[in-house]
């Protein structure tokens, strides 16, 4: 259960300069799921007049490892250690990405990182815009272990 304190860092983490200069705002569905979008706007535009690819990462950054860590809980430490994202075709007008962790993976993690010293997760979303077409696909390594 979300404490009060978390709802706000959550709804202020919107807030954030690279966030909010590229226009990307999230919303979380559930414990284990956020909706992220960024709509196409000067401030995130390239000189082919479509998406640039680092406020497309941006949009992507953080999010895999914060459901993760809200999941797990206070007794282990959650990092982003990889990243990689492939440009499928240019984004133009709004785009969305949709980030989930299902339950069982969640508890796959935390039997692992409870028998060994790390585990490492890899994630994947694809970022797609208001047809459907997927615009790029990121992948992100997280580093998981239990805290000592």
């Amino acid at each position: 259960m979300a404490t009060h304190w978390q709802r706000l860092r959550e709804r202020l983490v919107n807030l954030y300069p690279p966030f909010l200069g590229a226009g990307i705002r999230s919303r979380r569905i559930d414990n284990l799921t956020i909706r992220v979008e960024m709509p196409l706007t000067w401030l995130n535009r390239n000189i082919f007049g479509t998406h640039f690819g680092g406020s497309l990462y941006a949009m992507c950054d953080p999010w895999f490892a914060l459901i993760l860590l809200r999941a797990l809980g206070d007794g282990y430490v959650v990092w982003d250690k990889a990243a990689s994202i492939q440009f499928v075709k240019p984004g133009r007008g709004r785009v969305t990405a949709l980030f989930h962790i299902p339950p069982g993976r969640v508890e796959e993690i935390r039997q692992a990182a409870e028998g060994s010293s790390k585990v490492e997760p890899l994630f994947k979303v694809d970022v797609v815009d208001s047809q459907g077409q997927v615009v790029a696909q990121v992948e992100k390594l997280l580093y998981v272990r239990k805290k000592k």
